[in-house]
């Protein structure tokens, strides 16, 4: 575990309250990641429903009746063009695709003549051709109408004549589709010119078009969760909980021994870890504070000594050692710290104190001489 005075004095002094707040943030962290996580974000979007879609083409057919390039009985299919004696009658099968078989369909097959003059129609005449209800299988409307291309080119011929130097003449074929969906109903009108001559006939475009229904709705959406938020409470708790461990496991730390050690790390530079003999100096100055001796050893230009056996610092200048104990006096530190144990008297009600030897007393005899260089060997 990496060594942090500062962080060893703040565990000793706030340990408890460190402890139960950080944990306390971890905790709430993780409360706050698990509802961020179950309760994602919405939002009011504007989509459509109800969607339908209504298409319709239209093919065109026609049967050959007599011998010529095609042989009788032949039938053309949308042909491009279709030779007025060999095919006077021309047969259109409006398709519309519905939504559901349930959907109602009428098919309306028109012949539109109209006379116009510098592009305004100043007259105009409808020929209703065929109108049925559409019979609708597998979502599909289907009619058939037949048209006689003579005729019309016959009423051609006459409107012309009609209308001889005051307009043209302009024929279209008209589908109507109406139809009725449940959900909706309309009506395509599809269009194209009729084009004719004396041989032949056709239209000019394709009869076919779609419409498209809906309806628009507020709809709530739920949106992803905030993959940012989650990450970064995840990451708080992590680190609370981390802490609170690192304080568990560093504790519990005494407080004096945790402010010596930062002034040890303060004043690194200037102190040497070695042993100082009782002997040394004539001199022994005591002083409050490690900082005390730090200050006498940068006046003097000396270094510290710290005899960490005598949990001594010393600064040697000559005749005089400048010191700070933490077992008190210079005479105090020359032996290590003894606990021994209490004797109890033979009598149960009465107690006798503990008897402690005294250095120059009980133990003279028994520990070496303290200003032998050797004595620490020999204990």
């Amino acid at each position: 575990m990496i060594e942090n005075p500062r962080l060893d004095l703040l565990i000793a002094e706030h340990g408890r309250t460190l402890t139960i707040v950080l944990v306390g943030i971890g905790l709430l962290a993780l409360l706050a990641t698990g509802w961020v996580a179950a309760t994602p974000a919405t939002s009011t979007t504007t989509q459509e429903v109800d969607q339908e879609s209504i298409a319709t083409e239209t093919t065109t057919s026609a049967i050959v009746v007599e011998d010529g390039p095609w042989e009788e009985g032949t039938e053309l299919e949308d042909s491009p063009v279709y030779v007025l004696s060999a095919t006077p009658e021309l047969t259109l099968t409006p398709e519309t695709s519905v939504p559901t078989d349930e959907t109602s369909v009428t098919h309306e097959v028109q012949v539109h003549h109209e006379a116009e003059r510098d592009g305004s129609v100043f007259w105009d005449e409808t020929e209703q051709q065929s109108r049925m209800s559409a019979s609708v299988e597998d979502g599909v409307a289907s009619s058939e109408a037949t048209i006689d291309v003579e005729a019309v080119r016959d009423r051609q011929t006459e409107l012309q004549e009609e209308f001889d130097g005051v307009g043209t003449i302009r024929t279209v074929v008209q589908v109507v589709v109406e139809y009725e969906t449940g959900t909706y109903s309309g009506e395509q009108v599809l269009v194209t010119s009729l084009q004719t001559t004396e041989e032949a006939y056709w239209l000019e475009e394709s009869l076919a078009d779609s419409t498209e229904h809906s309806q628009t709705a507020q709809m709530e959406v739920q949106e992803s969760p905030n993959t940012a938020v989650i990450g970064g409470l995840s990451l708080v708790a992590a680190i609370a909980l981390a802490g609170a461990a690192v304080v568990v496991t560093r504790g519990p730390i005494d407080v004096d021994t945790a402010r010596r050690s930062i002034h040890e790390h303060r004043y690194a530079e200037w102190i040497s870890r070695g042993s100082i003999p009782m002997w040394v100096g004539d001199y022994h100055v005591a002083l409050d504070s490690l900082e005390d001796v730090v200050d006498v050893a940068i006046d003097t230009n000396e270094r510290v000594v710290h005899d960490e056996q005598r949990g001594l610092f010393a600064v040697v200048n000559g005749e005089v050692v400048y010191y700070y104990a933490e077992r008190g006096q210079w005479e105090q530190t020359a032996w290590p710290e003894l606990e021994l144990g209490t004797q109890s008297a033979v009598d149960d009600e009465v107690d006798e104190p503990p008897t402690v030897p005294t250095p120059r007393e009980d133990l003279s005899e028994d520990l070496p001489d303290p200003d032998d260089d050797d004595a620490w060997d020999q204990i």
